[in-house]
């Protein structure tokens, strides 16, 4: 049985969880906040509280994860905190992967965050994807059409969970 950890599990990361339960996967849904547990657990997903800025209490969660998924392409924040995001803390949970059982990392490189962080973070994708050969798949997809962004976040996953 495949599993993943949804980093950002709101609104598309229900929708990935819910899909990807269906298809008989375990998921483990983050949020920051306690009271998204009932609308992750509602789509048959974990719940798990977790701060992507505190990357420690996202590690707390990999031990059995297959494919971490990091839907923070529209994070909301201050520009700067957005783009620690996708830069310093996608950096140092890439870093960490390498000494978990995660085999690979979809990273959701579209979104209403500032091209510039989602370019960053593409890049740091790609670079621990080359470094230390971490499997990874980029959801390039704008999230606007529902439908389009499922259909390949989850093929993101799939592939990861057949690179594995």
């Amino acid at each position: 049985m495949a599993r993943a950890l949804i980093v950002g599990c709101g609104c598309r990361g229900r929708l990935l969880a819910q899909a990807l339960v269906e298809r008989g996967w375990v998921v483990r849904g983050t949020s920051r906040r306690a009271e998204a547990a009932g609308g992750i657990e509602g789509v048959g997903a974990e719940f798990a509280l977790a701060d992507p800025n505190r990357v420690n209490t996202v590690l707390e969660h990999v031990g059995d994860v297959a494919v971490v998924t990091w839907l923070l392409g529209s994070a909301e924040g201050s520009a700067e905190a957005v783009d620690v995001l996708h830069g310093r803390r996608l950096q140092l949970l890439l870093e960490e992967l390498v000494d978990t059982p995660v085999r690979g990392v979809a990273y959701e490189a579209a979104g209403t965050v500032s091209p510039t962080a989602l370019a960053e973070g593409r890049r740091l994708v790609g670079a621990a994807s080359e470094r230390w050969r971490i499997p990874a798949e980029l959801i390039e997809t704008p999230p606007a059409d529902h439908e389009e962004w499922l259909a390949a976040a989850l093929l993101a996953v799939e592939r990861l969970a057949g690179a594995s």
